[in-house]
């Protein structure tokens, strides 16, 4: 097993360039919200989660996955898809609407879940002001069907291109609803209980300390940023002016980011991967 080798994507890939940045945080509850309007997809994580009780770890645990498939080697990059396949191989769930129950590795889900992923990754960090070219927003959709790969996915199957992206949200809009269960989680997601222990005491009982209202901030950027179809199905508005302001608040917060020294903001698995990219870089040019 090679230890060493630079993982799916390596240090030239539009994958690296788009993960190193730290505004992903936002994508990452993008992703959620937008998820939790698909009725199936929703019922399979309320029936088999318990993100209500253990929200952070479930966040940590999600983000680690990623960091793996991306930053990870090869053979760590399988090994963690291959847990989680067979962790979904066992769950099932039961459409509350007509009370069949289905498999949580079904393809389409699958698929759901990681459109939105991907697409909420590169969306975000390009209106935070990560120049892309088109070539490269290509690029980085091909790029992502390795990982797609790793949950089970049919490459073949997954929009590889943003034109295919567009054409698979407006093809599976019709199967998404504002239900009970997803305005119970846009409320969750945006008010979660936090684990920080700093808090402000104010009138009514309330904590609302600056742990809070940091959140607070990122949460209502990341419904923002939300496709106008998607925030009009939540209630909200679809309004041209929504999305500028959204665009200048990520832009912000990507420059509040840029000025955090890197080492805090770079994890175990990422500073590995650049450890094993300036190894063979160095062994290239010895050679």
């Amino acid at each position: 097993m090679d230890t060493d080798d630079l993982g799916l994507f390596g240090p030239g890939s539009v994958t690296w360039k788009v993960h190193e940045e730290p505004i992903l945080i936002v994508a990452g509850l993008r992703s959620l919200y937008l998820q939790a309007l698909h009725p199936l997809a929703m019922a399979g994580v309320a029936q088999n989660s318990n993100y209500r009780t253990d929200a952070w770890g479930r966040l940590v645990r999600t983000a680690t996955y990623v960091a793996t498939t991306v930053y990870g080697t090869t053979a760590e990059a399988q090994a963690a898809g291959a847990r989680l396949r067979r962790v979904h191989d066992r769950l099932r769930a039961t459409d509350p609407r007509t009370g069949e129950e289905f498999r949580i590795d079904d393809p389409d889900l699958l698929r759901w879940v990681h459109v939105t992923e991907v697409e909420s990754f590169l969306s975000t960090a390009r209106r935070a002001g990560l120049p892309l070219s088109d070539d490269e927003v290509d690029g980085y959709y091909t790029e992502q069907r390795r990982a797609a790969a790793l949950v089970g996915l049919d490459p073949t199957i997954v929009p590889g291109t943003a034109a295919e992206v567009a054409d698979y949200y407006e093809a599976v809009r019709p199967q998404l609803r504002m239900t009970r269960e997803a305005a119970e989680t846009a409320v969750f997601l945006t008010a979660p209980p936090l684990p920080w222990k700093v808090s402000l005491p104010v009138r009514l009982g309330l904590t609302l300390g600056p742990p809070r209202w940091a959140y607070l901030g990122i949460a209502g950027t990341a419904f923002a940023l939300l496709p106008t179809w998607a925030r009009r199905m939540y209630g909200g508005l679809g309004l041209p002016t929504t999305a500028l302001s959204a665009d200048l608040t990520v832009r912000a917060l990507r420059l509040a980011f840029a000025a955090v020294p890197r080492r805090y903001l770079e994890g175990p698995l990422m500073q590995a991967a650049k450890e094993r990219a300036a190894r063979h870089a160095a062994a290239s040019l010895a050679g």
